[in-house]
């Protein structure tokens, strides 16, 4: 599997490492990598040698959510590319979601925005302690909106309001009192804490584990096309409203929003 955005590599016990490989870019989502990521998602679930997949981050950054070039392209697009733009990013984190493998987030890194979104497609995640967190959408008159049928699905609503809309930036113990990841260790122990939760699935049937998680997940908060579209008719909503161009504008001419301050 060649890939330009990200790397993928198997070793001999069947265990995937799917790595961001953006690091220039601290691992911002782009059309290419999210197109990418669902080729990959596909791929991983249907490859019977794969046991289990690893998502991690090159470089600093786990992932610093969608990459700022293209959403300033989509504020330039018409309401029907925006749609089908956004709908990429929802059916990326819903095959990442519904992969029939066990998925484990290598959070070494700093994840914001859609980096959050793809920690909680991850059936568990470990993050390094010195990782810094956000849901920093709020900041550019956007909002959570694809990812938010997982975030709340890990977190709860009740969790999920304390951070959803205000835009904090957070440190890896919070992200794991909030539930975003499981735990947070020194990063000179995040490969080990990684390998305590590969190495039990080795001795599963894959089979399995691959029912066992599609019952949790119909057992779990309903992600359904329905709820998919709504939360892409809201985002487009947004992107078309005045208080996304002016944040957007705003973060590319390096000034504060209006709203900054205020």
């Amino acid at each position: 599997m060649d890939f330009d955005t990200i790397s993928i590599d198997t070793d001999a016990r069947g265990v995937a490492t799917l790595t961001l490989d953006r690091e220039d870019k601290h691992n911002s989502l782009s059309a290419l990598m999210i197109q990418e990521l669902t080729e990959a998602a596909g791929q991983l679930g249907a490859d019977q040698k794969v046991r289990v997949v690893v998502v991690t981050g090159a470089g600093k950054s786990f992932c610093a959510g969608g990459d700022l070039g293209w959403m300033r392209d989509q504020m330039a697009a018409d309401p029907d590319t925006r749609f089908r733009e956004a709908r990429k990013l929802a059916e990326m984190l819903k095959a990442l979601n519904e992969m029939p493998k066990p998925l484990i987030g290598r959070v070494q890194g700093q994840a914001f925005g859609g980096g959050i979104g793809m920690a909680c497609v991850c059936d568990i995640a470990i993050a390094a302690d010195y990782a810094k967190f956000g849901l920093t959408e709020t900041r550019l008159g956007l909002i959570p909106a694809t990812i938010g049928p997982y975030v709340l699905a890990r977190l709860g609503e009740a969790m999920a309001r304390r951070v959803f809309m205000n835009a904090r930036v957070f440190g890896a113990a919070d992200a794991a009192d909030l539930g975003i990841v499981a735990k947070a260790v020194p990063a000179e122990d995040l490969d080990a804490a990684v390998e305590r939760e590969v190495t039990p699935y080795l001795s599963c049937a894959p089979g399995a584990v691959s029912a066992a998680k599609a019952l949790a997940r119909r057992l779990g908060p309903p992600i359904t096309d329905e709820i998919i579209d709504d939360t892409i008719r809201a985002l487009v909503a947004c992107w078309e409203g005045e208080e996304a161009q002016a944040g957007i504008e705003a973060f590319f001419d390096k000034r504060p929003a209006p709203w900054v301050g205020g």
